[in-house]
Order: C-alpha cells, then structure tokens, then sequence
C-alpha cells in the first residue's frame, strides 16, 4: 500500500527530507518548482552555444558554476556524496554520471549534459543531448529515439495512470526502434529534496505500480542503448558506461502531475530541446 503524503504549503527547505511515503504538493511548491525548472533550461540553452569540437569538458562544469552563482543558485551535484562537479557530462558510450574533466570533445561526439540547480530551495533538474560538429546518423537516430521516448513516457502522465503506464510507454518505444532500456539507473522523487521517493522506472507493465496522483513532482529520465541493456561502473565510482561500448542517449525533466495531466518544468525557454541534431536524418517507424 502507498502512502500519499499532503503538502498544502511549501515548507522550509532546511527541513525537507527524503520520505518513503510520496508527497502531493500545493500551487506553492509548483511555482518553486517551475522557477528552479526554468533556470535549469536557461542554463542547458546557454551551453548549446559553445558546446562544439575541441571544448573541454571541464569548460562545461566552469560555465555551469558561474551561471548558477550569477543567477542565486547552487549546483546540486557539487559536493553531493562526494561528486565534486557542478554538472555530469557523459559522452558516446557513457551512460550517465560522467565527470567533466580536462578532455575535449570532437568532432561526431554527442554528449549529456546533465544540470541540477537549486533556488530558493527548490531542485530542477534536466537533462539534453547535444550534437558535437557531425554526428553519424546512428547517433542522431539514437538521441531522437531516446528524447522520444522521454515524452512517450510524459505523454501518459495524468491522475489515474500508473507508474508501470509511464515505464511501458517508455519502453515499448525505444525497443520498437530496436534499442535498449537501461535498467540500473531511473527518475525519482523531486521538490526540496534531489532524490525522493518514488522511484521512476523506465520499463514495466501497464495498469501497474503506484497510481499517479495530483500533486506529484518527479522527473522522467530514460538512458537508451544502441546495444544491449547491460551497464557497468567504472573504478572512479560514478561514471556509467555501455558493457558492449555501444553508445548510449538519455534526456531529462522535471514535471508535476497536474489535473489535466502534467507541467514540465524543465522545458527549453528557446526551443532547444534536442540542440544541434538535424532531425531530418531521423527515420524510425
């Protein structure tokens, strides 16, 4: 039996926590998480404008700690268990929690940047892909297949649905295009808190799992592969890469369960939702 926990009003955010039950949220909590969502937007549309062949990796995390201190924000990820970046960068063949080092990227890379921000206690968090010079067209493929799948998923959240609704929708989209869905890794729980319950899978069976509710904010994340499912961790303890080196694809937002069905607070204020993909070379069934 879920436990749904009502939050009317937004309270402090020094005293939010992780709870197992899942929380329902108020008008107040949704305006929090709309400005924190948006800054996070702004700020993956600001790096669309550098990212390109012979950037550092590192360049990426530098703009991302002076855009969140101009802007009166943290970075979630800094210092969170020991991550000491501001953002992840994970490029080709690595899944997620890639850190943002010296390494420069070239020419057919694509990368995911992956971008928390916190304001006025609130966490929104996203994530794009981005097209380094001229990715192959499987990449391409690959990046569409994966930001498609992310609104397959969004587009059956509404009260009434299921969590195992979203993961089947998100599933049987990406295996229709012959892809696979990473297993170890999901969305979560969101608000004042950067990881609460519930978990978010992105595979499962319809009319499933935990009924969907007004109120609920959690984010949808799916990691798609070229390849086979299977991850691994490599000896730094975070980053994640594809098993047989296949590359890998995940976008990222942060959404509320709304009457009508729900708002993504995340979206791109420009438009730059798949930023440097010419998506006229996507052709999928």
């Amino acid at each position: 039996m879920n436990t749904y926990i009502d939050v009317p009003t937004a309270p402090d955010p020094a005293t939010a926590f992780r709870t197992e039950g899942i929380k329902l949220y108020g008008p107040d909590a949704f305006a929090g998480m709309r400005l924190a969502g948006q800054l996070t937007a702004q700020c993956l549309d600001e790096i669309s404008e550098f990212v390109r062949p012979g950037i550092a990796l590192a360049d990426i995390d530098a703009f991302v700690r002076n855009f969140a201190e101009r802007h009166g924000a943290r970075p979630a990820t800094l210092g969170f268990n020991g991550y000491n970046y501001a953002c992840c960068t994970s490029v080709n063949h690595v899944v997620c929690h890639g850190f943002p080092t010296t390494k420069k990227l070239r020419d057919g890379d694509i990368v995911n940047v992956d971008v928390t921000l916190v304001r006025d206690g609130w966490f929104g968090d996203s994530s794009r892909m981005y097209a380094v010079g001229t990715p192959r067209r499987s990449a391409v493929r690959l990046a569409d297949i994966a930001y498609q799948a992310m609104m397959s998923g969004i587009g059956v959240v509404r009260p009434g649905a299921t969590l195992g609704d979203v993961g089947h929708a998100i599933q049987s989209f990406a295996e229709r295009q012959r892809c696979s869905i990473v297993r170890d890794y999901c969305g979560h729980g969101i608000g004042q808190v950067f990881h609460d319950s519930p978990n978010i899978l992105n595979f499962g069976r319809a009319g499933t799992g935990v009924e969907l509710r007004e109120g609920m904010i959690f984010t949808i994340e799916p990691m798609v592969n070229l390849g086979r499912p299977e991850v691994k961790v490599l000896a730094d303890g975070w980053t994640v890469v594809t098993r047989d080196k296949t590359l890998s694809a995940q976008f990222e937002h942060s959404i509320g369960v709304t009457a009508e069905g729900c708002e993504v607070f995340t979206s791109s204020p420009a438009g730059l939702h798949m930023p440097g993909f010419d998506m006229e070379l996507t052709q999928h069934a």
